[in-house]
This record gives structure tokens, C-alpha cells and sequence, in this order.
């Protein structure tokens, strides 16, 4: 298995937990991401991190009909993310899936590696998000932190000009890497 497939799994294990940990009193609420209740955060992280990344291992479309549901409508919501998560760290698992470039949208493409680096950062910042709004932990060891770190630098510019990420905020020297990688992304750790 390759580094970067571990990553993902730390990242996959820490998310899926997290969302273990929501109520359906916190679905409602807000998400500190912008104009997004816990509802549409959860909805998001569920697409794009399980179903979207089984997806482009597979070089396959979203199906429409995932892309407009409400993932969290189901009572046991956590378990069919985490069950998915496990069906897209399989599709990773093939060397093949490593080969060539993925779909980006748009009609661009990116190098398979580097399609997994943005979801891993999907899963990190986005659980992060889901844990803080709903009064969790949200924890990496310090060498996914680290890589973490590096994918959030490498394309910070590109997500600022989407909306995706706010300007960055200061943090100590003595921050761990998965705090520094926060605020490059424009959290407050």
C-alpha cells in the first residue's frame, strides 16, 4: 500500500468517526462553513469523500440521483458513510486505480495522486469542520498532519479563487502540522 493510501485511510477512519458523533438535533445547526447548516456539511463530506472518491477510482460519473440526496434522511447515515468509505479505500487499493489522470470536472484532468491528495484534504478539513460544529475532536497523527500541510499549501491559492478556502490565519510555532494546515486553509484552529 502506498503513503499516500494511508493517508487516506487516517483521514477516511478520523471522518467516519466523526460522524458517528452527530445527532440528528445537530443537523440543523450551523456548520462554520459558509451559509451551510450541519445538514448540507454532512451531505457534502458523504458525496464527494465516499461516494466521489469510489467514483474516480473507477473513472466513473456521480449518478445524478446521489449527487441531489440528502444522505443524513437516513437514520443510520453514519454507517452507510463509513460502509462507502470502505468501498472507496478498496478502489484505491488497486495499483490501476494510481495510473493515469482523473476527471477533474470541467473538462480537466488531473494525475490520479493528486485527485486522492485533494480528497484527503476534503476528508481532514471538512471532518474538522463537522467535529467542531458538533462539539468533537477531530485528531490526525503528525505525519498525515504534515502531509496534510503540504496539499493544503500546494493548492491553497487555487481553492481561495473557488471560495473554498479564506485567507490564512496566524498560529504558533510551535503548532502541530495538522493545526498549521487549518489556518493555511483559513480555519481558526
Amino acid at each position: 500500500m502506498n503513503e499516500i493510501h494511508a493517508h487516506l485511510a487516517t483521514c477516511a477512519t478520523e471522518a467516519a468517526r466523526v460522524t458517528r458523533g452527530v445527532t440528528p438535533e445537530h443537523l440543523a445547526g450551523p456548520s462554520g462553513c459558509t451559509d451551510w447548516t450541519v445538514r448540507e456539511l454532512a451531505n457534502h463530506l458523504v458525496l464527494y469523500t465516499a461516494h466521489g472518491l469510489e467514483h474516480r477510482a473507477l473513472r466513473t460519473q456521480l449518478p445524478d440521483d446521489l449527487v441531489a440526496r440528502d444522505f443524513t434522511a437516513d437514520a443510520d447515515w453514519p454507517e452507510l458513510y463509513d460502509a462507502q468509505l470502505d468501498r472507496a479505500l478498496a478502489a484505491w487499493s488497486k495499483p490501476e486505480a494510481w495510473d493515469g489522470d482523473v476527471d477533474f470536472g470541467g473538462g480537466s484532468t488531473v494525475p490520479a495522486p493528486e485527485i486522492v491528495a485533494m480528497l484527503i484534504a476534503e476528508l481532514a478539513l471538512h471532518g474538522w469542520d463537522l467535529a467542531r460544529a458538533t462539539d468533537q475532536e477531530f485528531t490526525l497523527p503528525e505525519d498525515t498532519g504534515a502531509y496534510l500541510l503540504d496539499v493544503v499549501e500546494r493548492y491553497a491559492d487555487m481553492y481561495r479563487q473557488y471560495e473554498g478556502f479564506a485567507a490564512p490565519v496566524p498560529t504558533g510555532a510551535d503548532a502541530s502540522a495538522f493545526t498549521r494546515a487549518l489556518a493555511a486553509s483559513g480555519r481558526r484552529p
